[in-house]
């Protein structure tokens, strides 16, 4: 009996839906992903939305390198700029269909012409785009990835002072 609840116990956690942090406003987000980061690690973030299809095309490359470097001192987040409401309908349905293992979480803050700046001054704003951080030191790219290797040679930079 005991066999069966724990079996049961466990289907429910592994099949439980990943959960994604929604951040209406950009100061949270700030305080949770850019501030006090660990000297050692590499904090990569995207920026993309389901309605991005450059950004759609990409993120099986992201992907890629967070399974490939999951044992090294790497902390990838897929930071969507879907709309609060398009959460359950959009955001988690996609997550689920593409298998999503890297975490996400939602940046709904309307406001970007008052945040972009403070992720880099030369963002325009326009998405895909990807903040690379390690220590003091941060590399921006605002384009789409047309292959793993250019992502990597990319996300990799930073750990080669480029």
């Amino acid at each position: 009996m005991k066999y069966l609840i724990l079996m049961a116990f466990l289907a429910v956690r592994l099949s439980a839906p990943k959960q994604v942090p929604v951040f209406t406003e950009f100061q949270p987000f700030q305080q949770a992903h850019l501030e006090n980061l660990h000297p050692d690690t590499t904090y990569i973030y995207n920026f993309w939305a389901t309605w991005c299809r450059p950004c759609i095309a990409e993120l099986p490359y992201f992907e890629k390198f967070n399974e490939k470097h999951k044992d090294e001192p790497y902390k990838m987040v897929l930071v969507s700029l879907d709309f609060e409401d398009k959460v359950e309908t959009a955001v988690k349905p996609f997550m689920e269909r593409k298998n999503i293992k890297s975490d996400v979480v939602v940046l709904a803050d309307g406001k970007a012409s008052e945040w972009i700046d403070k992720i880099d001054s030369s963002w325009s704003g326009a998405i895909p785009a990807t903040l690379v951080a390690k220590g003091d030191r941060r590399l921006f790219f605002e384009k789409s990835y047309e292959t793993y290797d250019a992502l990597t040679s990319d996300l990799l930079k930073i750990d080669k002072n480029e």
